[in-house]
């Protein structure tokens, strides 16, 4: 696959056709895609049972008031217990872990990004925490892309950290001049 085609900054939009029910209506931000992987973290979906607090608790690690009652997102299906930090991309950790794709948008999925959220002086300008990631193996999600059941548009700061969590969807839809309506499981034949 010409690199140029990897879908790193891009977001996937589920459509009704995905046939997987941890996807359905799920917007995933790509952060890392090329010959071997795909790694991305869905961005509508929230740990409402969980909160930043909570976890900045568990690790010792003080919090903003302001930030203490934020959920956490559910990231993807895979290896749920492993934090993310989704943030802008004034951040970069020194360890050299953090993913910048592209859009002002980046990724850390170490400690040294929850260290900073607590800090609040060395912070992202915005960010927050998800547990778990969306992953797919050699050419899997090309295929999938093949098999319409995704749809891809470019990332930016608004849609991830402005848009409320159940609008995400329709708003990314939109951007692409798709109406969710209009949309179908159903196969047809011209």
């Amino acid at each position: 696959m010409d690199p140029a085609a990897y879908l790193s900054g891009q977001l996937l939009i589920a459509l009704p056709a995905i046939g997987d029910r941890r996807f359905e209506r799920a917007v995933v931000l790509v952060f890392a895609h090329d010959a071997d992987h795909a790694m991305g973290l869905v961005l509508n979906q929230r740990l409402e049972s969980l909160t930043l607090g909570e976890v900045l608790d568990q690790l010792a690690l003080p919090c903003p008031e302001a930030r203490r009652r934020e959920t956490v997102s559910l990231g993807g299906p895979v290896q749920r217990e492993r934090g993310f930090v989704l943030h802008t991309d004034d951040f970069r950790a020194e360890d050299g872990s953090t993913l910048a794709p592209s859009g002002g948008l980046s990724c850390t999925p170490t400690r040294e990004a929850l260290e900073a959220l607590s800090r609040g002086d060395a912070a992202p300008r915005r960010s927050r925490l998800a547990l778990g990631y969306a992953g797919w193996g050699p050419g899997q999600l090309e295929q999938e892309i093949r098999q319409n059941v995704w749809l891809t548009c470019p990332a930016d700061e608004a849609l991830v950290f402005d848009t409320p969590i159940a609008e995400v969807w329709a708003a990314a839809l939109g951007r692409l001049g798709v109406d969710p309506s209009f949309l179908t499981a159903e196969a047809g034949e011209a």
